[in-house]
């Protein structure tokens, strides 16, 4: 298959595969969002999803945020990991949010990622999920699956994220890059397949006969 075809085959399989694409991160406004797309960094979402009930009963909102001590949110968010960063990062962008945006997340790549702790993949997914914004967020695990089905060769997630808008729809980018994510997670994980293995890459490399090598981010 070409480059093309194969992103034709990846919309029309993985649509059957996940016709519906729950956040994956529980949440109830933009700001729990932000929090737990943030915490979700080197972590989990099932660790976060256990984590952000305790923290989000105390504070849902950034006002209620900065009531708490950094010390408070460290130790409710430690099991994350990351957590003397993450919490000085979620009680400052609180006070950014209070002082600067009304107290509001703002619906801007640029506001979010000049906050505390908030990257490009952070914002991607706040623009996506809370915003209804094109988006393409790439993490390490869509970074390597676009390697393996041979849609991008970059070396980082910023040329990924460039070669994949290039491949598909800007109207599927937000569902598509959720279902991508889901497909990794259960039949594509790098331990379970090395680009010989699950269905998807069987049937568009049936050619394929060496494990398919990518480079890290």
């Amino acid at each position: 298959m070409l480059k093309k075809e194969r992103a034709a085959f990846i919309i029309d399989n993985l649509e059957k595969f996940y016709p519906e694409t729950p956040i994956p991160l529980d949440h109830t406004n933009s700001f729990t969002l932000l929090i737990a797309v943030l915490l979700s960094a080197q972590c989990t979402d099932i660790r976060v999803n256990k984590i952000t009930p305790k923290l989000f009963k105390l504070a849902d909102n950034p006002h209620d945020m900065i009531k708490i001590s950094i010390k408070e949110i460290e130790d409710i968010i430690r099991p994350c990991g990351l957590s003397p960063r993450k919490s000085k990062a979620i009680w400052n962008l609180s006070k950014i949010l209070i002082n600067t945006y009304d107290g509001k997340v703002p619906d801007s790549f640029e506001a979010l990622e000049s906050l505390p702790g908030v990257g490009h993949k952070t914002a991607s997914v706040v623009m996506a999920q809370a915003f209804d914004v094109p988006a393409f967020p790439v993490d390490t695990h869509i970074h390597r699956i676009a390697q393996q089905w041979s849609l991008s060769s970059g070396k980082n997630v910023v040329q990924t994220e460039k070669d994949l808008k290039q491949c598909f729809p800007k109207e599927l980018w937000n569902k598509l890059h959720l279902q991508i994510i889901f497909y990794g997670r259960e039949y594509c994980t790098a331990r379970q397949c090395d680009g010989l293995q699950c269905v998807l890459c069987k049937k568009m490399f049936p050619k394929r006969k060496n494990k398919r090598e990518y480079n890290k981010s």
